[in-house]
């Protein structure tokens, strides 16, 4: 008979012997890697490798001074000395992002963002996210969006309105903080349009809301790595120390789950009185305005195999995903869309002269879509201030990597691919790419929409889903809700510029740019007061033409 001394011995020797194991495996991968014959700048930390330099910098600044010493494909060290790989060779990226199944998100992030948002569209694998993406793509279509763009217009109208209100019978030039506007905004933008529900961030007359407020920690970035931050990456264990996590991931799971049984009893109510001219719902009467009932109504259909329906549980994880992902990438786009045309006035002018000459303060999608300079301004933007500016891949096998060009390796050896071992992880460099001299030009860095014009022949190797860029990413996992923020920022920028001038309200050597999921304008005088964008604004005039009825 084993005894509870001789269990508890078992355990310990069992966990002794993982431990160990783990930390060979950890102690032997800069000798075992692939990756170790490629390029790259020496590990001054053992532990946390040459992160805290990168973190001192803004996004993606290192990387490329490290990528014009070393060259267009390095390795650094990440914590603990593991080396990661950092590419901007376009064959390799498009190699890497058409291969979903081989290069995967890693577990630690999926573990993180799962356990706030749970397993959403964004942060599935495999058969389980190509099941996701079959049901919900109708609901990102062109004729969806167009549905939703007076949602887009009435509530940029209802933040202009908010700031009208700020500025002084005298129009002296009035301080703001843009982000948490646009933040707002695009929360009720994302509560009307995803779910048909209403946040009314706007709304003077509105209480706190606790869901907005809990994005607001979360999103919030660290100033620097901690002990504790590498101790959740490594061990999933001590992801249970976050007890912030877990009063946000309630409110949204409570929110969902009543969202969803109400569009449900709404969809039931509208069957049992044979409103679509039939008892049963079929994949080709799927309508409604909201995203949420399009995918319900989707997921119900009849017409449909069970084996391709979404749980209840898949529907639920939907929710906080559409908020996240709805929420804060748009509203921080065209937080550093108003920034970019505070430091080019000729830029800010030309584009209102384009909107002035619009003979509505309503308009379409259409109309948005047809306004060229418009696109030019919005395309710029996402080029050079990318909301995401990095993400991250792992290879699940051992594999070789083609590359566009040949590149000589850390020995003086000539190298036609990248060789990379099973769980090695890949920095796809959204915002360095974006940005590149290689393919835009020496004037790369400058924002410049009039380069719209005439796009250099070598961006047509960038793998986006959209405008020669990898803002929404590219291959079988790229942005599904690309076409929203797009027409969504459009409306934004639209209504604003035509009401106000701005111009930045701080020194330009103030702001700086901090990266937590998204990059977020923080103060370098204030780091404690969290994210902001502060500007000035003052009424233009004449900014309002005659309103057309819809």
């Amino acid at each position: 008979m084993i005894t509870v001394g001789q269990t508890f011995l078992a355990l310990l020797i069992a966990t002794a012997g993982w431990a160990v194991w783990k930390l060979w495996s950890i102690l032997a991968r800069p000798y075992t890697t692939a990756l170790r014959n490629l390029p790259g700048p020496p590990s001054p930390s053992w532990i946390f490798g040459n992160m805290k330099a990168i973190q001192e910098e803004e996004e993606s600044a290192l990387q490329e001074r490290w990528a014009a010493e070393y060259g267009p494909n390095i390795t650094y060290r990440g914590f603990l000395n593991r080396d990661w790989l950092w590419t901007l060779d376009t064959r390799a990226l498009n190699h890497i992002l058409t291969h979903s199944a081989e290069y995967r998100k890693p577990d630690e992030t999926l573990r993180s963002v799962v356990r706030i948002v749970g397993e959403g569209v964004f942060f599935t694998e495999g058969e389980h996210h190509r099941k996701q993406r079959r049901v919900m793509n109708p609901a990102f279509g062109p004729s969806q969006i167009r549905e939703l763009t007076s949602i887009f217009v009435d509530k940029s109208i209802e933040l202009r309105d908010m700031w009208e209100g700020q500025i002084g019978a005298q129009n002296t030039p009035t301080r703001v903080d843009a982000l948490k506007g646009l933040s707002m905004m695009t929360l009720d933008v994302i509560g009307l349009a995803g779910f048909n529900y209403r946040f009314d961030s706007l709304s003077s007359t509105g209480t706190p809301n606790e869901l907005s407020e809990a994005f607001q920690a979360i999103f919030s970035p660290p100033a620097k790595p901690s002990v504790l931050m590498i101790l959740k990456h490594l061990f999933p264990i001590f992801d249970i120390i976050s007890r912030r996590v877990d009063r946000a991931r309630e409110v949204m799971r409570r929110i969902g789950s009543e969202l969803i049984q109400e569009k449900k009893t709404q969809i039931q109510r509208e069957l049992a009185e044979n409103k679509s001219g039939g008892s049963s719902l079929e994949r080709k009467d799927v309508q409604g305005r909201d995203l949420l009932t399009l995918l319900l109504k989707a997921n119900m259909a009849t017409d449909i195999p069970d084996s391709q329906r979404l749980s209840d549980e898949d529907v639920l994880a939907q929710v906080p995903t559409f908020i996240v992902a709805g929420h804060e990438t748009t509203s921080t786009a065209t937080t550093w869309c108003l920034f970019a045309l505070t430091q080019a006035p000729a830029v800010q002018a030309k584009l209102r002269a384009e909107l002035l000459a619009v003979d509505t303060n309503t308009p379409t999608m259409e109309e948005l879509n047809a306004l060229p300079y418009l696109d030019a301004v919005v395309r710029e933007t996402l080029r050079i201030h990318s909301p995401v500016a990095t993400t991250v891949r792992v290879a699940a096998r051992d594999d070789v990597i083609p590359v566009d060009r040949p590149f000589v390796d850390r020995f003086g050896e000539v190298q036609d691919s990248i060789r990379i071992s099973k769980g090695s992880p890949i920095i796809i460099p959204i915002l360095s790419l974006n940005r590149s001299k290689q393919l835009w030009g020496k004037d790369a860095l400058e924002f410049k929409p009039e380069r719209w014009d005439s796009t250099p022949e070598a961006v047509s190797s960038v793998p986006g889903v959209w405008g020669h860029m990898l803002s929404f990413l590219g291959g079988p996992r790229a942005c599904i809700g690309y076409r929203f923020s797009l027409v969504e920022m459009k409306a934004l920028i639209f209504v604003l510029v035509r009401a106000f001038e701005f111009e930045l309200a701080v020194p330009l050597e103030d702001l700086q740019k901090k990266s937590n999921v998204v990059q977020r304008p923080l103060l370098r005088s204030a780091p404690e007061q969290g994210s902001q964008m502060p500007l000035l604004l003052k009424r233009t005039s004449p900014w309002a033409p005659k309103a057309r009825t819809r």
